[in-house]
């Protein structure tokens, strides 16, 4: 009876996936997974696109609706011609950290602000990610205060912590793949109380991503990622669908530069933006019919997150422009991660769950405003990303050749009546944003502020 018993448990055991204990880091569940397929570096002789459907002599675009429809096909789609096998970087990633592990984290890094040990939030994440195996359905908040314990007290450095954790360095890359943009130090516009038409900017640390949805505007979204999708071929749905009413503001997540903008037959009117380093897509499609851009936008354009670029709709499923062929007005929303430039066609792209994501970034929704006379919405408020500035500054001195007048026009790309508001940016129509609730004004060394945010449903927040 015992021996039964013994045998049991274990089966028990193996079936949760072993057992774990603090400071053992698991093995990580792309190892465990034959479905899924993850890799991390150098694992030669996998194919890197086994969770995708490969096309077959279709004319598509190689970002199609539900991976990333969002660029143009040049004809090359499965073709690694002159891809060196031996390059190093990760070929996939599943991006299973939840709301409630970033939340608590972000919390971390902003209370440590200006301390002597300022917690990193992507750092403290990819310690997790080594101890659980990717797998956050084991996350507990006291395995996460152990480890800013640690930390804080100087036990222990974050390179003395992961010394022996194999895979740390691989958790570090592909989370800060996804959140590196998100969290810094940057500028918001306040009016002056004295001289109400003027303004003043203040410095602040904290989230600087956004939503993509407008604040106050309502939609309902589930987990949908990796759903069947027959259209056109059949595919796995690798994005995120919210649900919403037509003419909702779509709000640029991060700060970066329009890519990809008009007509895909699988994703209607849609815009794809590029972060600043080069390792985010961020793609939105199902645009409103006739109007579904905000005004002035166009391709090359910088943005800032929080700016107002698009409204919801139904379009695509179509050859035929500006057609309503999606049963339900809705925003798909789409995150790439491209550590390498052959990943961003064809069949070695990456494309992660933006689900927990979303729910974490409703802490931070952009407020918005109608122009009656235009219809228009644009977002209240200003924001300065350093990034922006940097990008455009970059490209500026790059076309300083060019003469004054064409260099404004290529570092910008800006079109004037892309915002209605202008600000102090080189460009003088960068539109910006709020400031985060749970931001911090440049805190006092050993001051702490801020406030953390539950991840409940929309309507319980």
């Amino acid at each position: 009876m015992k021996k039964h018993r013994a045998v049991l448990l274990l089966c028990i055991s193996l079936a949760a996936g072993g057992i774990w204990t603090a400071g053992e880091e698991m093995v990580p569940s792309f190892y465990r997974d034959s479905v899924m397929a993850m890799r991390i570096r150098n694992q030669a002789g996998e194919d890197a696109d086994s969770d995708q459907a490969v096309k077959s002599g279709e004319d598509v675009d190689s970002g199609r609706e539900d991976a990333g429809e969002g660029r143009d096909d040049t004809g090359t789609v499965g073709n690694d011609e002159g891809v060196s096998e031996e390059k190093d970087y990760i070929k996939w990633v599943e991006f299973d950290v939840t709301c409630e592990a970033m939340k608590r984290a972000y919390q971390y890094d902003l209370d440590t602000y200006g301390e002597d040990v300022h917690l990193n939030w992507v750092e403290l994440l990819a310690v997790l990610g080594a101890k659980y195996g990717g797998d956050f359905s084991r996350y507990e908040e006291g395995d996460l205060e152990e480890i800013v314990k640690v930390l804080v007290s100087g036990e222990k450095t974050l390179q003395e912590l992961t010394a022996d954790m194999k895979y740390y360095q691989y958790y570090r890359e592909a989370y800060g793949a996804v959140l590196d943009g998100m969290v810094g130090a940057y500028e918001v516009e306040s009016l002056d109380k004295e001289k109400k038409s003027e303004s003043k900017w203040k410095k602040v640390y904290g989230l600087k991503a956004f939503h993509p949805i407008a604040k106050t505007f309502p939609y309902s979204d589930y987990d949908d990622f990796g759903v069947s999708r027959t259209y056109g071929y059949r595919r796995n749905h690798l994005g995120h669908d919210m649900m919403g009413q037509v003419g909702t503001p779509v709000i640029a997540v991060e700060s970066g530069y329009v890519a990809e903008l008009g007509w895909n037959q699988y994703g209607g009117w849609r815009v794809g933006i590029n972060s600043f380093d080069g390792k985010r897509y961020y793609y939105y499609a199902h645009l409103r019919q006739d109007r579904p851009y905000a005004q002035g936008l166009e391709k090359g354009a910088v943005v800032q997150a929080g700016d107002v670029i698009g409204y919801i709709g139904r379009t695509g499923y179509s050859k035929e422009e500006n057609v309503n062929n999606i049963d339900e007005y809705h925003l798909h929303f789409g995150l790439q991660l491209i550590f390498d430039e052959s990943q961003r066609d064809g069949n070695n792209e990456i494309w992660v769950s933006c689900y927990e994501l979303v729910r974490f970034l409703y802490q931070h929704q952009s407020e918005v405003e109608r122009d009656d006379g235009t219809k228009e919405w644009t977002r209240v408020g200003q924001m300065k990303d350093p990034e922006a500035v940097r990008y455009q500054k970059e490209h500026r001195e790059d076309d300083g050749k060019d003469g004054e007048n064409n260099n404004r026009d290529k570092a910008c790309l800006i079109p004037e009546t892309y915002s209605p508001r202008n600000s102090a940016s080189p460009c003088g129509s960068l539109s910006g944003g709020n400031r985060p609730r749970s931001a911090v004004v440049r805190p006092e060394k050993g001051k702490r502020t801020g406030s953390g945010h539950p991840c409940a449903a929309p309507e319980t927040w």
